[in-house]
């Protein structure tokens, strides 16, 4: 990622980075909160909206790629054992966290401060892995995505799907109030305290695309990441993008009136740093976190990503069921 910190596509970079970290604490984007809404209530909402944003980064690219605008991109990784275990610590990681990577930079945004622990954690468990265990290096898949070699063919459902989604935004708009302009309405949809899974998602998925036509596929976690493993290659220009992005999330909760200052206990900071430890674990067996797998991974098709992300969710929701099961078993003991 070779960028002038003065340019204008740096800056236009930026301000994607903290719009998604804006759209994460607006939308309280979780995989945790995702997988939490899928055991009690029955109800896939939230994950089919962080899906939805793995949808928008990949219909971007194979639009981008029909018109020639991409430069190089990351490769795939081959689907092994490790890949299963690192989704396990992933999802462990954010159970214990009680929030994923992205739910982190939500929470930390609404003024929970001990959430800084988590990138911390995740940064020291990527040099745990790094450094004290060694594992071997992942070789590289050898051929492309099919989402850029049939570019063509996943664009012309994607412009279908933006079509539907842009009728369904503007109809809902014109089914407001009809004594308010529609762009009154657009501006109070924005500025509400708390916005739908799907509109999060989608603001995510969007602006996260614009960051990858500008700078390159960039998560927050692969810059801690990169940090463990000594990569200091661009890395100035990263670490501004991620302090943009927790800014963003700040905004959101401020704005949104969200913004409750809290007082940091030593047993939420050792939480934190404890469920990042175990994602940092995870992501580099996988090799990627959640963040990286919904908006690079998995929009690129590639089978590890998807079954990471799957195993992640599994876990959560393992960790969740058996935790309920306790406390009930727990209640009916103390009532008997």
């Amino acid at each position: 990622m070779e960028i002038a910190l003065s340019s204008l596509a740096f800056l236009i970079a930026a301000l994607c980075a903290g719009t998604m970290g804006f759209a994460i604490q607006r939308g309280a984007t979780c995989t945790v909160a995702a997988v939490d809404e899928a055991v009690s209530k029955r109800r896939l909402h939230r994950l089919a909206a962080m899906v939805e944003a793995s949808i928008w980064v990949a219909g971007g690219l194979a639009l981008a790629e029909t018109f020639h605008l991409l430069g190089r991109m990351p490769a795939g990784y081959p689907l092994s054992y490790l890949t299963v275990v690192g989704g396990v610590l992933l999802g462990l990681g954010a159970y214990v966290n009680r929030a994923c990577v992205f739910g982190a930079i939500a929470r930390f945004g609404s003024g929970e401060w001990a959430y800084i622990a988590t990138p911390l954690g995740i940064y020291v468990g990527s040099l745990i892995v790094a450094y004290g265990f060694s594992p071997p290096a992942r070789a590289k898949l050898p051929y492309g995505s099919s989402v850029l070699a049939f570019a063509l063919w996943f664009a012309i459902p994607f412009i279908a799907f933006l079509l539907w989604r842009l009728v369904r935004a503007w109809m809902a708009l014109l089914s407001g109030s009809s004594d308010q302009p529609v762009l009154a309405r657009l501006r109070g949809g924005f500025a509400q305290r708390v916005w739908g899974p799907h509109a999060a998602t989608t603001v995510i998925g969007i602006t996260f695309f614009f960051m990858f036509l500008l700078v390159g596929p960039w998560d927050y976690t692969g810059v801690l990441a990169d940090l463990a493993r000594g990569m200091s290659f661009s890395l100035v220009p990263k670490i501004l993008l991620l302090i943009a992005l927790f800014l963003g999330a700040v905004l959101g909760g401020y704005t949104a009136g969200r913004f409750r200052s809290t007082r940091v206990s030593l047993r939420q900071v050792l939480k934190c740093f404890a469920g990042g430890v175990l994602m940092g674990w995870g992501g580099l067996l996988v090799p990627g976190h959640n963040d990286g797998l919904i908006l690079i991974g998995m929009p690129l098709l590639w089978p590890y990503a998807w079954v990471a992300f799957l195993t992640m969710c599994l876990s959560i929701g393992a960790a969740l069921v058996i935790e309920r099961t306790a406390n009930e078993a727990a209640a009916l003991k103390s009532t008997s």
